[in-house]
């Protein structure tokens, strides 16, 4: 039980990606000679799964179209058009309202050339395109050059070239020729992000494998084992013929779920479904009330079920038998039990579509097996249910304290509409006193102190009850700090960050540098806005790099979310430093740049957008759009180092949790500010 309830802790959280964008497309260059005085120079571009590169030829207006740039030489001239192969995929854009094309894994472009010399030269250019990815779109314009060779009658790409190079030892399909620093630099840190991708995968296979096990153990579902079980053992003579019907009945429970997910990934792969359902009031409050109503259900309330005709439609294909009955038995099963498994799924397909395309399929995949897993096996193996607890009192007990989580969880949604809003309904001491007050309660209902309508009355409190009922009290003790600013830092991507807590007690800032000496005026927005551990900053970057040039000090930028579950949890393991702490308030002029704030700004502050033609009208969109158009990234939290003059002292920096990292990368940045 104590496993149930770490897994449940984040089934609602949603995700996503908070590391650097590098460039998702790989490029490989090379020459094809189509006759004596002629070539063919080829572009071909490995697109990384769950990202597209628009296509050329489009009708304006929309994003970036791939368009390839070549430096006049002399030595050469173009042949007709660039081509592009294969044929782009086509769909209408509702944030652009118009048709676009896009490529998605692969696509090839080639120039013809036409030579004007015999000697050997290179050709240069630039290539011009951008890429999308659910919510991340990025513009990238990387230079190529290729390498002809006159007299020997060949060409060869700069690939060819870099093989010679010994300081490429990446790989060469990314190779476009001398590989600068940086480009070497995007390469580790593309590898290191599909490394990440694939480790975040892998754990979301097995936190849903959890989950479907902890669905087995619901009220709905677990009665129905025995039923199940004897539905393969009656009438069969024949062993191998039960064995299959077992293993068909189990197969379509994992195909049933996989469904659902790959449901949820057709219709949440729209550019911008990611932020939507972490930031828009809409959705959050719709899962706000959904977690409040299966939690009142699951306290005995009402009883949320299906249509009946569903279930009974699916088990009069159960009656004609033969091994096609299996799968009716599965998708019986799977309607019935939904008024337990709905939270745990719903809560699941949150998290996972919450990441991407890919996820949701995995998640269920993942759910489904561990939910079919032991309907087969006890099927194949009927002799081990004598070992199994008969279902009774203690199922509804379990079906309670899912409750009790459930309903604490609900107010996460709550107060992520509180963060993006400020609404000032739920702050963070009174969002942690509900959190107490329900596991407090918890605890108590776990002694029996407190019964519900289906409860049978509890003579004896078994030993492990007891331990539950302690941890339960133990959980809330540990949160009373937290009403009087403690920072809770294992909850810290859960709760509402230390900036939103409207008593405390606490001081974690050191006092090294009055407000006169770090600021140079009141802060814009700092009404509603504000950074933890008492560090002074601006929201707004006009009015920072301004007092960074009054003050002549560098400049640290901070894009951030307020539903940014890793901006929290770096907030609260590395700002909470007492040496992060000074060095942010007396050596640098903090900029924090919040992405999702809803706050409108008066139409004297809108900005017409670089990157997509849009006028952006509310904080979040100008600084989302800040972040996009002068650096080339959108994801939180994001790092990055100035002069008061605007440029870059050193590289950038996303989510790290190492404490020294930060403290070293912000004195990096001291000494190139002193330096120039």
């Amino acid at each position: 039980m104590k496993r149930l309830f770490f897994l449940l802790l984040f089934i609602s959280i949603s995700i996503s990606l908070f590391s650097q964008v590098v460039d998702p497309v790989s490029w490989d260059y090379s020459v094809k000679r189509t006759g004596d005085n002629t070539a063919e120079l080829i572009f071909e571009a490995d697109i990384e799964s769950n990202w597209h590169l628009y296509a050329q030829n489009f009708d304006e207006g929309g994003p970036v179209r791939t368009n390839f740039h070549f430096d006049d030489s002399g030595n050469f001239e173009l042949v007709g058009e660039t081509s592009q192969s294969p044929a782009p995929e086509e769909e209408y854009d509702e944030l652009f309202e118009m048709d676009v094309k896009y490529f998605s894994n692969k696509a090839t472009f080639k120039q013809k050339i036409k030579l004007l010399t015999d000697q050997s030269f290179k050709v240069t250019g630039n290539v011009e395109y951008q890429v999308c990815q659910e919510d991340k779109c990025v513009y990238f314009n990387p230079d190529f050059e290729f390498q002809l060779k006159g007299e020997s009658g060949k060409a060869t790409s700069e690939t060819d070239k870099a093989e010679e190079n010994e300081k490429s030892n990446v790989d060469k399909s990314i190779e476009t020729g001398d590989i600068s620093e940086k480009e070497t630099e995007n390469t580790v840190q593309r590898d290191k992000n599909k490394l990440t991708e694939r480790k975040s995968l892998v754990g979301l296979f097995f936190m849903a494998l959890g989950l479907g096990l902890v669905g087995i153990l619901t009220p709905c579902v677990y009665p129905m084992i025995p039923m199940t079980v004897t539905f393969f053992m009656q009438g069969q003579s024949n062993k191998i013929a039960g064995l299959v019907k077992a293993l068909i009945f189990g197969l379509s429970i994992v195909i049933l779920y996989t469904l659902v997910g790959v449901i949820v990934s057709l219709t949440s792969a729209g550019a911008d479904f990611a932020n939507v359902i972490s930031t828009h009031w809409i959705p959050n409050l719709i899962f706000f009330i959904l977690f409040l109503a299966f939690a009142a259900s699951f306290f005995g309330l009402f009883e949320i079920v299906l249509p009946s005709g569903l279930a009974n439609k699916a088990d009069k294909q159960v009656d004609k038998g033969g091994f096609f009955a299996s799968f009716f038995m599965a998708l019986t099963l799977v309607i019935v039990s939904f008024s337990c498994t709905g939270p745990i799924v719903g809560g699941l397909l949150v998290k996972a579509a919450s990441g991407g395309v890919v996820e949701p399929t995995i998640g269920m995949l993942g759910f489904g097996i561990g939910f079919g897993l032991p309907f087969t096996l006890l099927a194949i193996f009927p002799g081990w249910l004598k070992n199994m607890p008969k279902s009774g009192g203690w199922m509804n007990s379990v079906k309670v304290v899912l409750a009790f989580i459930i309903l604490a969880f609900s107010f996460y949604f709550l107060s992520k509409i509180e963060a993006n809003y400020h609404l000032n309904i739920l702050s963070r001491d009174l969002f942690i006193a509900i959190w107490i007050a329900i596991f407090m309660t918890l605890g108590l209902y776990l002694l029996g102190k407190i019964r519900f309508s289906n409860d049978s009355e509890l003579k004896k409190v078994p030993v492990f009850r007891m331990l539950l009922a302690i941890a339960s009290f133990t959980f809330a003790i540990y949160l009373v700090p937290g009403l009087f600013g403690a920072h809770l830092t294992p909850l810290s991507s859960i709760i509402p960050p230390q900036s939103e807590q409207n008593f405390t007690l606490t001081s974690s800032a050191p006092a090294t540098e009055s407000a006169s000496e770090t600021m140079c005026g009141d802060a814009k927005y700092s009404e509603f806005l504000n950074l933890p551990y008492n560090i002074k900053g601006y929201f707004d970057y006009e009015q920072g790099m301004s007092c960074a040039k009054e003050l002549d000090k560098p400049v640290l930028v901070y894009f951030t979310g307020h539903s940014c579950s890793n901006c929290k949890q770096m907030q609260a393991k590395v700002w909470s430093n007492s040496k992060v702490q000074k060095m942010l308030n007396k050596e640098y002029v903090v900029i924090a740049l919040y992405i999702d704030d809803k706050e409108k700004l008066p139409e004297s502050e809108w900005v017409q957008s670089e990157y997509d033609g849009k006028t952006k009208k509310t904080i979040g969109k100008v600084n989302a759009d800040l972040q996009i158009t002068k650096f080339n990234s959108n994801t939180q939290p994001y790092y990055v180092l100035l002069d008061n003059s605007g440029k870059e002292l050193t590289e950038s920096m996303g989510y790290e949790l190492d404490p020294q990292k930060f403290i070293d990368f912000l004195n990096k940045g001291l000494e190139k500010f002193h330096e120039s």
